[in-house]
């Protein structure tokens, strides 16, 4: 397996960013894979839940635009960012429990958007949630 602290430094390094103090840190999510084609990350669901014991869906949708907002920046390279113009989300099943894991694969990818399909599973490989992501890239 990929060591996920290695794959942060590496994909902070290139974005010029740090996920210390930020939401991502606060949430727990680790990123293993990260390419402008696809992004791989896992999230633990102790401590993102909502008062019944299930993951929160708002924590999925975070980790779905973290991923998803990652392989756009990759994607549109240097001295440019992108920014999250529109997520949706369908939540399929609960988890309680363990960690899930999201993948970004990127579905369009231009000069001024690119929009990302996530799929979000538990341990057991059962989809949790599909999300879609629309970044808008621009020059810093």
């Amino acid at each position: 397996m990929t060591d996920p602290d290695e794959v942060t430094r590496r994909t902070e390094e290139q974005l010029g960013v740090s996920h210390r103090d930020t939401l991502v840190q606060r949430m727990g999510i680790e990123i293993t894979e990260a390419t402008p084609a696809r992004v791989v990350g896992r999230m633990p669901v102790e401590g993102n839940i909502q008062p019944y014991g299930l993951l929160h869906g708002g924590a999925s949708c975070v980790l779905a635009e973290t991923l998803g907002s990652t392989g756009a920046a990759l994607h549109a390279g240097p001295g440019r960012i992108a920014v999250g113009v529109e997520i949706n989300a369908t939540h399929h099943r609960s988890a309680t429990s363990g960690h899930v894991t999201g993948v970004a694969t990127l579905i369009h990818g231009g000069r001024t958007l690119a929009t990302y399909d996530i799929a979000i599973t538990d341990e057991q490989g059962r989809r949790v949630c599909t999300s879609r992501l629309t970044c808008m890239l621009r020059d810093i």
